[in-house]
């Protein structure tokens, strides 16, 4: 098996290359997708910005389909026949495009427009319906065994199953399975089984960097599989695995930048602070200057206010009461201006030695398909570097 692979790899990547994309078995350093990270915010995010579904009242088409009422259009097939008649049949179900996007619903459109997008409304629903919820898990558990994967328990864990070296010898050469993949981890999510994400991805991961079964799936798994997965610390113990097994090491760009990087910012905010100690230490000798001036002020006007009393004429203690309060309030806003300045150096300081901060903070992306266009991103890699954790959180 693993003698094959090369060879697999070699002629899918000279396929992908007359298709004008990017091998994905690379030699040269990858780099990060602009349209997986703005798809992905968007889904991690709960699509911030679909104003459509609160006005969008659908006919609750996908949950239809899943009670057994209505066929998937255009083919006209229900999900029972899908689900006992097309299992097993391999070159069905990997040539027939329209049966993913009802099997695997989304909040976005995909490919088959027939195929009516999920609302909240419908989700919950989904949800509480026992017979739909039974047939989606069959539904999930046909397609891993499509991909060479079987389930293994209720909290999602799988493992290989039977067929494994044929179907992942299949699934290595068949980019558009990826986009699947992907599509089929959204839904998961959205149809109340977030924790199974983790398990499947962290499975195509070992197999693609550890047992090299898989090589070519390993770009769209960082890229996309990796970052459906909602919870922070999952991505991050999901990326943590793959960074120690990814080789070339140095072409890891995925997760939280090197540490040579960080111990970078790190000496440079150290070489930055003593200017803001130096001036903070000006202030503070101004500060004592002003007291000092203060106080022999304060010495002054009680000297001549004693004179003052002991001659004749009342308004010196109205001028002396207005010549003190003065000058001890006076020292109060310096006191508040020093510590000001002092923290607003620091912040600047902090806004110029770590630029990193600054280009992770940009406008997160806020459109894509659902991984349909994995080949467009070969094509417009984007920006190099981490973007989740780090800039699309």
């Amino acid at each position: 098996m693993s003698a094959a692979s090369p060879d697999c790899g070699g002629s899918w990547e000279k396929r992908r290359d007359k298709e004008g994309g990017d091998s994905t078995e690379a030699t040269a350093k990858p780099k990060r997708s602009f349209y997986a990270a703005r798809d992905l915010y968007k889904y991690r995010h709960q699509y911030p910005q679909n104003f459509k579904d609160i006005r969008y009242q659908n006919d609750l088409s996908n949950l239809r389909f899943y009670k057994n009422k209505i066929p998937f259009k255009p083919d006209g097939v229900y999900i029972e026949e899908v689900l006992n008649k097309w299992k097993g049949d391999y070159e069905k179900l990997e040539h027939n495009h329209t049966y993913i996007q009802w099997l695997f619903p989304l909040r976005e459109q995909g490919l088959n427009f027939y195929a009516k997008e999920l609302t909240t409304y419908e989700i919950e629903e989904f949800k509480k319906t026992k017979e739909a919820i039974k047939r989606f898990l069959l539904a999930y558990k046909m397609m891993l065994e499509f991909f060479g994967i079987k389930l293994v328990d209720k909290t999602g864990n799988v493992a290989r199953a039977v067929n494994w070296q044929e179907r992942f010898q299949h699934l290595n050469e068949s980019q558009h399975n990826y986009l699947r993949i992907t599509r089929i981890l959204k839904s998961l999510g959205e149809l109340g089984y977030e924790s199974f994400k983790s398990p499947l991805v962290k499975f195509i991961l070992h197999e693609a960097l550890v047992e090299n079964t898989i090589p070519n799936i390993k770009q769209s798994a960082l890229e996309y599989f990796v970052y459906t997965i909602r919870d922070r610390r999952e991505r991050r113990k999901l990326l943590r695995f793959a960074q120690k097994h990814y080789t070339p090491s140095e072409n890891f760009i995925w997760g939280p930048p090197k540490k040579e990087q960080s111990e970078g910012s790190k000496a440079q905010k150290m070489s930055a602070p003593p200017t803001s100690g130096h001036i903070s230490q000006t202030s503070m000798h101004k500060k004592s200057k002003d007291s000092k001036n203060s106080s022999s002020a304060v010495h002054l006007n009680s000297k001549t206010a004693e004179e003052k009393k002991a001659a004749p004429g009342g308004p010196g203690e109205e001028t002396d009461s207005l010549s003190t309060e003065p000058s001890s309030e006076a020292t109060k806003p310096r006191n508040t201006e020093d510590g000001n300045a002092e923290n607003s150096n620091s912040e600047l300081e902090k806004t110029v030695t770590d630029p990193t901060e600054r280009k992770e903070t940009a406008t997160p992306p806020e459109k894509d398909e659902e991984g349909e266009n994995h080949k467009k991103d070969g094509e417009n890699p984007g920006t190099t570097g981490s973007h989740d954790d780090v800039q699309l959180q």
